[in-house]
C-alpha cells in the first residue's frame, strides 16, 4: 500500500466517530446498528474522496450531509420510513391548533406553546412537523413591523448536522448574546420574555437578535 493510500485510510479512520455521533441518532428506527454504521461509513468515505480542502470548510462541515443522506437512503430506499396513524392525528391537530392560536395570538404559536396546549412533548411536536411538513411559515415582530420567513422544516438530520459546527460558533458569542440566544432559539421564548428576564426592551432584543444570527452565519461560513 503506497502513502497516499495509507494517509486516506488513516484520515477515513480518525473520523468514524463522526459517523458513530450520526448513526446514534437513528438508534431504534427500525434498521440495526451494524447496517446504519456501514452505510455511515460509504458515506464518509465518500466525503473524503470529494473533499477539497481550497473551499475553505472544514471537513466535518462538508461530511456531515454526505454521512446523512447516506444513511437516509437506507430508510428511503427500503421503505423503512412509515408515518404512523398517532404521527398522523398529531399532525392534524397541529395544524389546527396553529391556525387557531395564530388568530389568538396574532402570531405563528412556539414549539412549547404547542407543546402545552396539545399536552404532548415539544420532541414529538417537532416529529410531527419535521415528518409531515415540508415547509414552516415563521412569522417574527420587530419594531419594523411583521416580517415572515418561509423556511425548509429540517428534522433531527438536519439538526445533528447544525448541532456539531453551531456549538463552536455559539461559544464565540458574548454573554449577553449567548443568553439572547439561549431564551430565544433553546427555551423557545418570546422576545417581549427574554427582555423581561435580560432587562431589556423587545426592540433592543429584536435589534440584537439579528445582528447575533448574522454574526452566527458568518462564523458558521468561515467554519
Amino acid at each position: 500500500m503506497d502513502k497516499e493510500k495509507m494517509d486516506r485510510q488513516r484520515f477515513i479512520e480518525e473520523n468514524f466517530g463522526l459517523v458513530h455521533a450520526i448513526c446514534k441518532r437513528f438508534i431504534g428506527r427500525g434498521i440495526e446498528y451494524d447496517d446504519l454504521y456501514q452505510a455511515g461509513c460509504i458515506g464518509l468515505i465518500k466525503a473524503t474522496d470529494a473533499f477539497d480542502q481550497d473551499r475553505g470548510v472544514c471537513f466535518s462541515t462538508y461530511a456531515v450531509p454526505v454521512i446523512l443522506g447516506e444513511v437516509r437512503r437506507m430508510f428511503r430506499d427500503g421503505g423503512l420510513i412509515k408515518v404512523s396513524r398517532s404521527v398522523k392525528e398529531l399532525a392534524r391537530k397541529i395544524s389546527y391548533a396553529q391556525e387557531e392560536q395564530k388568530k389568538t395570538l396574532g402570531r405563528d404559536p412556539t414549539v412549547g406553546e404547542l407543546a402545552t396546549l396539545l399536552s404532548v412533548s415539544q420532541e414529538e411536536i417537532t416529529e410531527a412537523i419535521g415528518i409531515l411538513q415540508p415547509t414552516l411559515s415563521l412569522t417574527c415582530a420587530d419594531e419594523d413591523g411583521i416580517g415572515e420567513y418561509d423556511v425548509p422544516t429540517e428534522g433531527i438530520e438536519e439538526q445533528l448536522a447544525d448541532k456539531l459546527y453551531l456549538e463552536e460558533a455559539f461559544l464565540k458569542l458574548g454573554e449577553t448574546e449567548r443568553k439572547i440566544i439561549s431564551c430565544r432559539y433553546f427555551h423557545a421564548l418570546t422576545q417581549s420574555k427574554t427582555a423581561e428576564i435580560l432587562g431589556m426592551s423587545q426592540v433592543q432584543i429584536s435589534r440584537m437578535e439579528r445582528k447575533i444570527l448574522a454574526h452566527l452565519k458568518t462564523l458558521l461560513s468561515s467554519a
